[in-house]
């Protein structure tokens, strides 16, 4: 933030009358006239250097202009940062207006996806402080909660969210993962399905139930929906990397590597399929729940 230093100023009056006052010619001594021109002078000339200096001291001392929110545009041109960058900049949206749903919700985030989940969930609950009926904020609080593993905490924010927006499918897809990590299986798939019922044309939440089903060890119908989300225009790239994944866990590591080619760089699918080797060197004793870590 801009600070402004409060500056003494002091003003010089150059009082040019302070030379002598001499009388008129022919009025002897009598310097009454003279001294009075030279104190109308002075008067007027401590005037014409004193306005300036209050002038200057006047905008010394007036307060900064308060900084400005961000125009939609560089809204817009913020967003397509890096998560640092992106970070910095909603976070200074964030201090000039707290009740910006907006910017809470951009600014958690950002954070997530630098993977620093607790101070997503922060950023997200400040924001709630004051917009507490964002439907946006509490679906980053849940994001965030889950990204860290702590999927019982979203809950009551995905259930809030699915109350103010009982047709957006997204609270309900979250709910499905938050049920899951607090390991309530039943409300899980409920959760999922209900999301899919309500879009059913959307790759995101054919691949969240698909997900789900995988780690039941359903793992045929999890393949034919990742398939047929995969299919769907603009499907995200995770879609297709989760299918990959649920192919390499069934010991189909050629159909898997062509996949993960088609988004990831070659160093990336040499990891990522030196993972489904060991995964698979497991035998019998390989579970879902052993390799697939936190979602």
């Amino acid at each position: 933030m801009c600070r402004m230093s409060a500056l003494a100023a002091t003003a010089l009056a150059l009082i040019l009358a302070a030379e002598p006052a001499y009388a008129w010619p022919g009025r002897g001594g009598d310097k009454t006239a003279s001294d009075k021109t030279g104190s109308d002078r002075a008067a007027s000339d401590r005037a014409a250097t004193a306005e300036p200096a209050r002038a200057s001291a006047a905008d010394k001392a007036a307060p900064p202009a308060p900084p400005r929110p961000a125009t939609p545009e560089e809204r817009a041109i913020a967003n397509r940062l890096d998560p640092l960058a992106r970070a910095a900049f909603w976070a200074r949206e964030a201090e000039i207006a707290p009740s910006d749903a907006e910017a809470g919700a951009n600014l958690s985030q950002a954070l997530r996806a630098m993977g620093k989940y607790p101070e997503a969930a922060a950023a997200a609950q400040r924001t709630l402080s004051v917009a507490p009926d964002s439907v946006e904020v509490l679906l980053e609080l849940a994001r965030a909660q889950i990204g860290a593993g702590r999927g019982f905490y979203a809950i009551e924010p995905a259930r809030r969210a699915q109350a103010l927006a009982p047709r957006d499918w997204r609270p309900l897809s979250l709910l499905g993962v938050a049920y899951e990590q607090a390991e309530r299986p039943g409300e899980a798939l409920a959760a999922h399905r209900q999301a899919v019922a309500l879009a059913p044309n959307n790759p995101a939440a054919i691949g969240n139930l698909a997900m789900f089903l995988a780690g039941q060890g359903q793992t045929a119908e999890a393949e034919q929906l990742l398939r047929k989300a995969a299919a769907m225009p603009g499907a995200p790239i995770h879609v297709r990397q989760n299918l990959a994944l649920v192919l390499g866990l069934q010991g189909r590591l050629a159909e898997a590597e062509a996949l993960a080619r088609q988004d990831l760089p070659p160093a990336m699918v040499e990891s990522n399929m030196a993972y489904l080797r060991a995964a698979n060197s497991l035998g019998a004793s390989r579970s879902w729940d052993s390799v697939r870590g936190t979602p």
